[in-house]
C-alpha cells in the first residue's frame, strides 16, 4: 500500500508517497489548487493521506476524499507525529517526511472534523462577531473624539448611538468629521440585524436549540454558537472535557506534595468562551425564579473568591450544563439542579 502526506499550505504545498517499508516513491512541490491536487491524486489506488489541521485542510481533505482517497486530519500539537523530524532543522521536506512516516505507522492523532451544517453555521456566526466587532470599534473611535474634545456622551445602546452623537454640543467641525464613521455604524447596524433574524429563527426551528435557550442567561446566538464549536456531544465521555476543549478550565501544574493552579487556559474558542461569560453576567441580573440555584452557587462562591473568579467558574458550569442537556436531550430545570447540588453535598 501507499501512504501519502501534505505539508500544506496557502500557495504551495510538499507532497511525499512512501511504501508499507518507508521507501520513497515520489515527492513533489505544487501549488495548492483543487486542479494540481486533481492532476496528483486522480487515478491512482485507494491511499491513506495525512495532513495537518489548518486553514485550507477541510477543502483539501473533501477534495482528496471526492477522488477515493482516506484522509486524515491531524492535530499538529501532537508531538510525536513529528518524531523522526529533527528540531534543529526545519524545512517543508523533512516535514513532510515525518507525515509521511507518521501516516505509515499510525503515529498521530485525529483532529475533530464538523459536520457541513455546523462548519456553515460556525462561519454564519463568525462573520455576525465580526460585524459586531467593528461596529464596536468604530463607535470607541468616536467616543475617544469627543472626549479629545471635551463631549461628553450619555450612556445608552448602539441602537441610539447616532442619535446621541448628534444630540450632544460640540465643534461644528467635529460632527463634520465624524460624519463618515457615524454611516459607518448605521451601516453596521444594519447588517447585523440582517444576520441575527435568520440566526434567530434557526435557534426558534433547531430542537436542540430550543432546549439549550432553557437556561437562563442563554439566547439564541449563545445556543447557536455552543452547538457550532462542539459540534456533536458525542465527542467526549462526560461533562468535563468540553470545559477544557473551551479553555474554561485552570491550568495546572502539580507534582508530588505541589498543587499549583492558575488562571483559566483560553484555549479553544474565544468566542464561545466570551459568550458563556457573557451568559453568566445575564444569569446573575435576571429575575428568572429558575435561575435562583445558579445564583445561589453564584453567591457562595463569590464570597469565597471573589466576583470575577465566581463569573468565569459559572461560565463552566453553564457549559456543562448545555453539554448534558445536549447529550440528554432534556430541558433546564432549577429545582433538580438544586437537588443535585444537595445530593452531592450530602455525599
Amino acid at each position: 500500500m501507499v501512504y501519502g502526506a501534505i505539508d500544506l499550505h496557502t500557495l504551495h504545498s510538499q507532497i511525499r508517497f512512501v511504501d508499507d517499508d518507508g521507501v520513497l516513491v515520489e515527492d513533489m512541490r505544487i501549488p495548492t489548487t483543487r486542479d494540481r491536487l486533481t492532476s496528483v491524486f486522480s487515478g491512482r489506488a485507494t491511499m491513506k493521506v495525512l495532513l495537518e489541521a489548518s486553514t485550507e485542510s477541510e477543502w483539501v481533505a473533501q477534495h482528496l476524499e471526492s477522488l477515493g482517497h482516506e484522509v486524515v486530519v491531524a492535530d499538529p500539537n501532537y508531538t510525536l507525529m513529528y518524531a523522526t523530524r529533527s528540531r534543529r532543522v526545519k524545512t517543508d521536506k523533512r516535514d513532510v517526511a515525518a507525515l509521511a512516516d507518521a501516516c505509515r505507522l499510525g503515529i498521530y492523532r485525529p483532529s475533530h472534523r464538523r459536520s457541513p451544517a455546523h462548519r456553515r453555521l460556525r462561519r454564519q456566526l463568525q462573520v455576525r462577531d465580526h460585524l459586531i466587532r467593528l461596529r464596536t470599534k468604530t463607535i470607541n473611535l468616536v467616543r475617544a473624539q469627543l472626549r479629545a474634545e471635551g463631549v461628553r456622551l450619555r450612556s445608552g445602546v448602539a441602537q441610539t448611538f447616532k442619535a446621541r452623537v448628534e444630540q450632544a454640543t460640540g465643534p461644528e467641525d467635529l460632527a463634520q468629521d465624524l460624519k463618515p464613521a457615524l454611516r459607518l455604524v448605521t451601516l453596521l447596524l444594519r447588517l447585523t440585524d440582517r444576520a441575527d433574524g435568520p440566526l434567530a429563527r434557526r435557534a426558534r426551528q433547531t430542537p436542540t436549540a430550543r432546549r439549550l435557550m432553557t437556561v437562563p442567561g442563554v439566547g439564541p446566538i449563545t445556543a447557536l454558537t455552543f452547538m457550532a464549536t462542539v459540534d456533536t456531544p458525542e465527542r467526549f465521555a462526560t461533562v468535563s472535557p468540553p470545559t477544557s476543549y473551551l479553555g474554561l478550565v485552570p491550568v495546572e501544574y502539580s507534582s508530588g506534595e505541589q498543587q499549583r493552579r492558575g488562571r483559566i487556559s483560553r484555549s479553544g474558542d474565544p468566542t464561545t468562551r466570551g459568550l458563556l461569560v457573557q451568559a453568566a453576567w445575564s444569569l446573575l441580573r435576571t429575575h428568572d425564579p429558575g435561575a435562583e440555584p445558579l445564583k445561589k452557587w453564584l453567591r457562595q462562591v463569590s464570597q469565597r473568591r471573589g466576583r470575577r473568579i465566581a463569573i468565569v467558574a459559572l461560565a463552566r458550569r453553564l457549559a456543562r450544563i448545555l453539554f448534558a442537556l445536549w447529550r440528554d436531550d432534556s430541558v433546564f430545570d432549577g429545582r433538580r439542579l438544586e437537588l443535585a447540588t444537595l445530593t452531592a453535598r450530602a455525599v
